[in-house]
């Protein structure tokens, strides 16, 4: 599928999402039409696989089958290699025929049949290896709300809208790579999260940024066993590394909110990961970590900024080993230095770790003084510091960085810095700014070169950062001050001469006019008459 082709899918889509633009909340919609998305998905990917199956069967339409033995066979194979299980009636178009149908004799109501459809996708998993992964994953679908129609007729008629312009654009599931549907998917939520204020945060990291991530924890590498976000969002980091790579083995994730982590499984299962290769788990990361047995090769994140943590009220945090060995826990309000230490746990030893951070993480004293200090004079673990523009993140203006991490550094006796926060590594787009792609492409090369760039980048070594108390703000090692023009002497000194001669000039003039007016020179004039 082309680039054309690509954005007309994407078009077409969020044309479909704002048919409830305006009439319900965006997060509310987002979640109606992401799981639409998601269940037709689901449903082509049902009807082409059957239809695999039955090839040189009697019957070779999915959707005219009846025979009890064929469709659990179908089932079967079904669950082992999709890992749930829809019914031909079950299927998204039958449902949206259905919803068109509008005689005496057949009742275009839908509600019912595809609230059945979906916990039947989810009870079909039950018992088998995809269960976990399929778990209410339909929750946030409630068919039965007010917000989408205050009668039951309003909200099936929405319902069934939504339905039939979906039901027009075909997905060409099997024409296509699986990141041309994943990446329409990808666009909508990136327009929902620049909608959604400042709960964007929770479940989208900007592409950019994203992008900036994935290429450094990949430096190096083709391939990656595993990949790790402790605070996954809606999983499109996790995504994003994929495509810097040939092959990862493993996804895993960690989400707190019930609703994003519904739509990072969606996610995953969208862009063709088979369940076997991810886990993603929704629990509160740092107090019930879910993968805490697992070292992982690539680790990125976006962690909530200072947020508030029970650093105090849960006494084991002084024995966890994530945490202790640093000195002093991260502060109850400030839980940037538990996020970190908590990745740096579970990196393993040959793998990077590329996090983004306030800025205050790297010159804020007390506690987290204490556990940057030992980061990088004990475990000389932090490789890179990058300073990003302000006003990049949705629902935040904050200026955030990047740090990162490597337990085995090739280069272990500096640090490099780079300050890509000015006006010309960056351009405004709305009310956001934004990274081009050269802006990203001088990131990367410059921390995988390491290399001094005038008013860019610096590296600095490790003696003059303890000299600087371990305090990492970045204008104190990379100088983005303009440089002050230096000043000819003898040329000031001869515009001095210059503008006394004008005035003496003047002064002539105007004791002239006062002797005319016969009145006094408004300044004292000398014996010699000057």
């Amino acid at each position: 599928m082309s680039e054309d082709q690509k954005r007309i899918l994407e078009t077409q889509l969020w044309g479909i999402a704002n048919l409830l633009r305006g009439k319900i909340s965006a997060d509310d919609y987002r979640d109606y039409i992401l799981g639409f998305i998601f269940y037709k998905y689901l449903s082509e990917k049902q009807y082409l696989y059957a239809n695999e199956l039955l090839e040189g069967e009697e019957v070779t339409d999915y959707k005219e089958v009846t025979d009890t033995d064929t469709l659990d066979a179908i089932k079967e194979e079904s669950l082992l290699k999709l890992g749930y299980f829809l019914q031909p009636k079950e299927l998204f178009s039958e449902l949206a025929k259905k919803g068109n149908a509008d005689t005496e004799s057949e009742s275009n109501y839908i509600i019912e049949d595809l609230q059945a459809v979906m916990n039947h996708i989810e009870q079909s998993t039950m018992g088998t290896e995809s269960e976990e992964d399929f778990n209410a994953l339909f929750e946030d679908l409630d068919l039965t709300s007010t917000k989408i129609g205050r009668t039951v007729g309003a909200r099936n008629e929405v319902i069934v809208k939504i339905l039939n312009h979906l039901d027009k654009i075909d997905f060409k599931l099997q024409d296509i790579d699986a990141d041309v549907l994943g990446d329409a998917y990808e666009y909508l939520i990136a327009k929902f999260a620049a909608g959604a204020g400042k709960s964007a945060g929770e479940f989208y990291t900007p592409q950019q940024v994203s992008k900036i991530l994935a290429k450094i924890v990949t430096t190096g590498k083709t391939k990656l066993k595993s990949v790790y976000d402790p605070t996954c969002g809606s999983g499109s980091l996790l995504l994003r590394v994929a495509r810097e790579v040939e092959d990862v083995g493993e996804f895993y994730g960690q989400e707190l909110n019930r609703t994003t982590y519904n739509l990072a499984r969606m996610n995953m299962i969208l862009h063709d990961i088979h369940f076997r290769e991810f886990s993603i788990e929704q629990e509160d990361t740092l107090e019930n970590p879910q993968h805490l047995e697992k070292r992982f090769e690539a680790v990125v994140a976006n962690p909530p900024f200072s947020a508030h943590w029970k650093s105090d009220k849960n006494p084991l945090n002084n024995t966890d080993e994530r945490f202790s060995q640093y000195g002093r826990l991260a502060p109850k309000t400030k839980a940037d230095y538990a996020f970190i230490t908590h990745m740096i746990y579970q990196l393993a030893d040959n793998g990077i770790m590329a996090t983004v951070v306030p800025h205050g993480v790297l010159f804020r004293g007390a506690a987290e003084g204490t556990i940057r200090e030992y980061l990088i004079k004990e475990l000389n673990y932090l490789d890179a510091v990058i300073g990003l523009p302000a006003n990049i993140f949705y629902g935040t203006s904050i200026p955030t960085c990047i740090l990162v991490f490597k337990k085995c550094r090739e280069v272990d006796d500096n640090i490099v810095f780079i300050d890509a926060s000015g006006e010309d590594h960056y351009i405004r787009n709305g009310n956001q700014n934004e990274l081009r792609e050269e802006d990203v492409e001088n990131i990367i090369s410059t921390y995988r070169n390491r290399e001094t760039k005038d008013k860019y980048s610096y590296i600095a070594n490790l003696e003059e950062i303890a000299e600087n108390d371990y305090n990492l703000n970045i204008p104190r090692y990379v100088d983005t001050f303009p440089e002050e023009e230096s000043v000819d002497l003898a040329e000031v000194s001869e515009r001095l001469v210059g503008y006394d001669n004008d005035l003496e000039e003047v002064n002539n003039e105007i004791i002239g006019f006062c002797t005319e007016l016969g009145v006094v020179p408004p300044f004292k004039v000398g014996e010699d008459g000057e």
